[in-house]
């Protein structure tokens, strides 16, 4: 029978979900059945005499068929509690036993007329709303079987058959229950299915909103109208100097205790929104930072959407605007310098090799030779960079990496191996980076401390240095000189192509260097001398995309 109705469930609805959302209406259902058995049962039994309409008729019937109606509740109760045998199963056999039990105890306390059948109302309704499709009709259709099979057999006993009206009239409502029950329950599972998928596309939202955030490159705070600290980034992190909040602390640290500076320019802005908002100092390194306000609601109480920017990075942004414009009409003008280039370097050549030559004339080629061949390396860099190929970037190890190149660039400039010091740690670092643009940087800022950092020493020493930010996690690399390093004005002018102050140099050495880390999501500058030591950090984004840029 429990099989045919399975069969039946499939092809009349769809299939429902056994999960905790079931099974705990069906707890209330058996807690209901207990009650109603338990109150039959204390109500026949406990009295000297038991209550006119119970048992009426056939009081042995009752009397039988009420302690094993409680029991069989125990036992629906146990069931239910280890979740054995399936949901279904349970179900199916809990409103078939219902069904039975209160039609036996209304035959017993005398039919219809003893208004107990009044109870499969509630059965029905509680079925219909724990099983699908049309199920819930068939249950209601062998309810009201059920009263009109004990008005027959009354009828057949000697009763009379006035009752069959009240028989039809319990069978229409059981009908009527059904259906209603059965809408209430589909408009109620399409509200779930509802709220679960918006709840889905919630999480997904917050999820996606989460990853955008954390891999922006301005810093991002929301901060609560008490001033708390509701959530950072962690560019906002690495701006203010902000440590991970823990886990027992809920609400949030105090703007004004993690920036002064940011507390005093959001309160400015909320007294006058229109106001352009001031750059502050922010960190032990006194970063100028640019701060964006934006309200989050129209209320009172509403936070506050901060967005913090690099005043030196936004500078550098809108230099390398302005570079790229000037990039490509460098390299365009480069291009056509090549061919006449050419035409000069080859004379000059020419014109060595002739026999009547004098001696002084001599050295005047030779200038233009050298001179010509500068700019000629000036143009080679300059179409280099505007040819610029995308980086392939693979996690190196970097530990093995450095020595290689340590080795290939010490042998190159006729050096001692133990000049060129490596520190990384840890000793199994990788970083996700194009081994050809590394290569380049590294052997550019290597030669730069080479011939800057160590000029006049007898004994060269340059570190080569690897590890992560313990603030941001991020990796970095670090060249490292005994130099004087740079004042203020060259630190600020270092990256500006055709800067040198050499020379034979051509200005775009570090320039280049610059652009190839930001191919591979990285930042070069310079950090100052910090313990007798000069040095050039490229510092990698902690979530660099691997894909080609």
């Amino acid at each position: 029978m429990v099989h045919a109705l399975s069969d039946t469930a499939a092809a009349s609805g769809p299939p429902w979900d056994a999960g905790a959302h079931t099974w705990k209406p069906l707890r209330y259902f058996n807690l209901y059945r207990l009650a109603l058995a338990g109150l039959l049962t204390v109500a026949y039994f406990a009295g000297p005499t038991p209550p006119s309409v119970l048992g009426s008729y056939n009081p042995a019937l009752f009397e039988i068929v009420c302690p094993l109606y409680l029991a069989f509740a125990i036992a629906a109760i146990v069931a239910h509690h280890f979740r054995v045998p399936a949901f279904a199963v349970q179900v199916y056999v809990q409103l078939l036993a219902d069904i039975a039990a209160i039609t036996l105890l209304m035959a017993a306390s005398g039919g219809t007329g003893s208004s107990i059948g009044v109870l499969l109302v509630i059965t029905i309704a509680g079925g219909s709303l724990l099983i699908p499709g049309r199920l819930a009709i068939l249950f209601a259709a062998l309810a009201a079987l059920a009263v009109l099979a004990e008005q027959i057999v009354a009828v057949i006993e000697g009763g009379t058959g006035g009752t069959f009206t009240r028989a039809g009239i319990l069978g229409a409502a059981y009908f009527a229950t059904a259906i209603i029950a059965y809408l209430l329950a589909r408009r109620i599972r399409e509200s779930e299915a509802l709220a679960a998928r918006r709840g889905a596309d919630l999480a997904n939202l917050e999820k996606l909103n989460e990853t955008i955030i954390r891999r922006l490159d301005a810093g991002v705070l929301v901060v609560d109208h008490t001033g708390r600290i509701r959530l950072a980034n962690e560019a906002a992190r690495r701006l203010l100097r902000i440590r991970a909040r823990p886990p027992e602390d809920r609400g949030g640290a105090a703007l004004d205790t993690v920036s002064a500076g940011l507390a005093e320019a959001l309160g400015r802005w909320r007294k006058q929104p229109a106001r352009e908002p001031e750059p502050f100092q922010a960190g032990p390194r006194r970063v100028t930072v640019q701060p964006r306000f934006t309200q989050l609601g129209a209320d009172a109480g509403a936070g506050t959407l901060v967005f913090l920017h690099d005043a030196a990075e936004l500078a550098r942004q809108a230099q390398q605007l302005k570079l790229a414009s000037l990039g490509r009409l460098t390299a365009s003008i480069a291009h056509e310098i090549r061919n006449p280039l050419g035409a000069i370097s080859h004379a000059a050549q020419l014109l060595a090799e002739s026999p009547r030559l004098e001696a002084g004339d001599g050295r005047l080629t030779q200038i233009i030779r050298e001179q010509s061949d500068r700019v000629n390396t000036i143009v080679e860099n300059v179409l280099q960079l505007s040819r610029g190929r995308p980086a392939h970037a693979e996690p190196v190890a970097i530990r093995g990496w450095l020595a290689e190149f340590a080795r290939e660039f010490a042998l190159t400039h006729h050096l001692d191996p133990a000049c060129l010091r490596i520190e990384v740690e840890p000793a199994e670092l990788e970083i996700p980076v194009d081994t050809t643009h590394l290569q380049q940087v590294l052997w550019n800022l290597t030669q730069n401390a080479l011939e800057h950092g160590n000029a006049g020493r007898t004994e060269p020493r340059i570190t080569l240095a690897a590890g992560r930010d313990p603030e941001s996690g991020a990796a970095y690399l670090e060249v490292r000189d005994p130099g004087p390093g740079l004042d203020a004005e060259a630190a600020q002018q270092a990256f500006e192509p055709f800067h040198t102050h050499s020379a034979r140099g051509t200005g775009l050495g570090l320039y280049i260097a610059r652009e190839l880390c930001e191919l591979n999501q990285a930042a070069l500058e310079y950090v100052g001398s910090l313990g007798g030591e000069s040095r050039f950090r490229a510092t990698f984004h902690p979530h660099r995309n691997t894909e080609p840029a």
